[in-house]
């Protein structure tokens, strides 16, 4: 039993490095490809760069949910795959350990990734995923201090246009300033200054735009003669833009936790089509829990290579198949919140073929005497390489005869 014990541990530090760096690595490569659009919109808007990393990390727990699943199968099976090329995998079953107590520690991994997977997906997306959307409010709507535009007319409110030739000192030292303001009595004011900065006033529907070294234009309503001064300092009220709140979390099923999710599917009063909707949801996001159960048959059977190989198809394999059941559940979702299909078995039948797939292959590798799950995929890729490679001979060969037939006649 202590033999055991310590082989258990043994298996646990394959396992929990591999399964940390891919979890990682896939998370950063998805949080990547949204952080250059994030830049773009940001900068678009005219907000500060902080507001990218705040939003990356309320997108952080999304990423997880699939990162995670990837995680736990690469971590599995390149531990178990470690063990077969070692030799260490002929020499536990040679000692009567079965492929069964090799899965209690993977089974151990996959049940506590499941629960923190459940507690991401049920709870924890659906707020920060709202707080992600506040982000974007905020951004549009200027509450998180957007940044004026060197060189471009900004529009203040009220009448109000301002454009400013250089910003120094992150927007605190305007240089070169333009600011146009017109009533509604019709009387206008224009203002060109060498150097500006706003200012918090006692209002807080208001800021000071000081100006320094410049000239003002006055112009009364229509017939009036224009007015011109010149001063060194002169403050300008500016009226903020009114702020409407954010709306409430929860409009969408992204923004529902579980418990919300199951009060709309289960709630008899409610319309036929919140009901479809929310059950769609709700389904995915067990079956993004369940999921985690099936990883270790896959990952064990696909681990293992053929005798005198080393071939890593079943990284690539389990690689596909888990990002292809990812994207049918993310279809049958759409679908089935719809009402093209039903909204539970677009979720259930996919789980259950990856399921059913995943312990077949387990089979064939546990009971099967000489079974290889990946020995037989070897030699389907090896023909299907060895028909790619002739018919590009051919085709070379080919070309080479009309080359020579050109050259000769």
């Amino acid at each position: 039993m202590t033999v055991l014990t310590r082989f258990d541990r043994y298996l646990a530090r394959l396992i929990i490095v591999p399964l940390v760096s891919s979890l990682v690595i896939a998370a950063m490569l998805l949080l990547l490809d949204r952080m250059l659009r994030l830049f773009d919109f940001v900068m678009n808007e005219g907000g500060p760069v902080s507001v990218v990393w705040r939003m990356l990390g309320n997108l952080l727990p999304e990423y997880l949910s699939l990162g995670i699943p990837i995680g736990v199968m690469m971590g599995i099976l390149l531990a178990f795959r470690r063990l077969a090329l070692s030799s260490e995998l002929d020499a536990l079953r040679a000692v009567g350990i079965s492929y069964n107590r090799l899965l209690r520690v993977p089974l151990l991994f996959a049940t506590f990734f499941a629960i923190v997977n459940f507690g991401i997906v049920g709870f924890l997306q659906p707020v920060s995923r709202y707080a992600y959307e506040n982000l974007r409010f905020e951004l549009r709507s200027g509450a998180l201090g957007a940044s004026i535009k060197v060189g471009e007319f900004a529009n203040l409110g009220k009448g109000m246009t301002l454009r400013v030739e250089k910003s120094l000192n992150q927007g605190a030292d305007l240089r070169g300033l333009f600011v146009r303001a017109e009533s509604k009595d019709g009387q206008s004011l224009a203002v060109t200054a060498e150097q500006g900065t706003f200012l918090s006033s006692d209002d807080p529907d208001v800021i000071l735009l000081r100006l320094r070294h410049g000239t003002l234009v006055h112009s009364p309503a229509a017939g009036g003669v224009p007015r011109v001064l010149s001063f060194d300092q002169h403050d300008l009220p500016v009226s903020l833009p009114n702020m409407t709140n954010f709306r409430k979390r929860g409009e969408g099923n992204l923004e529902r936790t579980l418990p919300e999710l199951a009060a709309t599917v289960f709630d008899s009063t409610a319309a036929h089509e919140a009901r479809r909707d929310a059950s769609a949801t709700f389904n995915r996001r067990l079956v993004q829990c369940l999921v985690m159960f099936a990883l270790p048959f896959l990952a064990v059977a696909l681990a293992v290579p053929p005798k005198r190989s080393t071939s890593a198809l079943g990284v690539f394999v389990s690689l596909i198949s888990l990002i292809t059941f990812h994207k049918l559940t993310e279809y049958g979702e759409r679908m089935g919140s719809i009402g093209r299909v039903d909204p539970v078995l677009s979720q259930w039948l996919p789980y259950i073929g990856f399921l059913a797939l995943s312990l077949w292959l387990y089979r064939i590798l546990s009971v099967v005497p000489g079974g290889q799950p990946i020995g037989a995929l070897d030699r389907w890729f090896a023909r299907i390489g060895s028909l790619v490679s002739g018919l590009a001979a051919r085709l070379v060969r080919r070309e080479q005869w009309r080359d020579d037939a050109l050259s000769a006649g």
